[in-house]
């Protein structure tokens, strides 16, 4: 069984899309972020940087003790290699697959979240970061977009690549982009919409959705952090 620590957000997302489309069983515990239940103990034992998500498995393939996981990257590759599915063996395949998953980590998850804070939440509309990072999400769709050009999915067969860029790509409208200017990027979009398992995993914690603006308890908790 695998224990997954979530909140409904891109980075959520990418494990449960993950967890359907591999059918492994698993049962999700809500950490809500926006009331600080990420910095408690029993969390940070598993997610030391008090983020989520993070899982423990408790039957990992050793057959030892509960192993846990943070970082959606290495939590979809351990799950990639404990299903077997969604992340090649084969040296070259998978070296494809590594690339674009390291390319979401370090590049269309972190400039788009900056993208939706200055746009969507900063206390004051600093023009600077907003064409800043609203313009390098541009970009980075733009590179998509090129190498969606002459295949289905970023590397090849769809993968945990796809999976990790899809949810970034979900709400492209508060990051300021217009799908129809990447008509390969849109139908890829629209390809990985239609599965019935990204279906299930998008919906998992729809109930734990927060509706309406960002309340200030919430800001104060997930934008004033510090070493502490």
């Amino acid at each position: 069984m695998i224990e997954l620590h979530y909140w409904p957000t891109p980075n959520g997302w990418k494990i449960t899309i993950m967890l359907e489309e591999t059918g492994l069983p698993y049962q999700v515990k809500p950490v809500n972020i926006g009331r600080g239940e990420q910095f408690e103990p029993a969390f940070l034992a598993i997610s030391p940087n008090n983020r989520m998500p993070a899982i423990v498995d408790t039957a990992p393939a050793d057959g030892g003790a509960p192993l846990s996981v943070f970082e959606s990257g290495a939590i979809l590759q351990y799950l990639g290699r404990k299903s077997g599915q969604f992340y090649p063996q084969d040296e070259r395949a998978r070296v494809e697959v590594e690339q674009w998953l390291f390319w979401q980590m370090g590049g269309l998850g972190p400039m788009a979240g900056q993208a939706h804070h200055f746009r969507q939440y900063a206390p004051e509309k600093i023009d600077y970061g907003i064409n800043r990072y609203t313009n390098e999400v541009n970009r980075l769709y733009g590179v998509m977009n090129k190498r969606l050009a002459d295949r289905d999915f970023l590397a090849g067969a769809y993968s945990i690549a796809d999976m990790a860029a899809w949810p970034w790509v979900v709400p492209h409208k508060n990051q300021g982009q217009d799908l129809a200017d990447f008509p390969n990027l849109k139908r890829w979009f629209e390809a990985i919409q239609a599965r019935p398992a990204v279906k299930r995993g998008f919906a998992v914690g729809e109930e734990l959705r927060r509706v309406g603006p960002m309340d200030e308890e919430a800001k104060k908790v997930l934008f004033g952090q510090k070493a502490r």
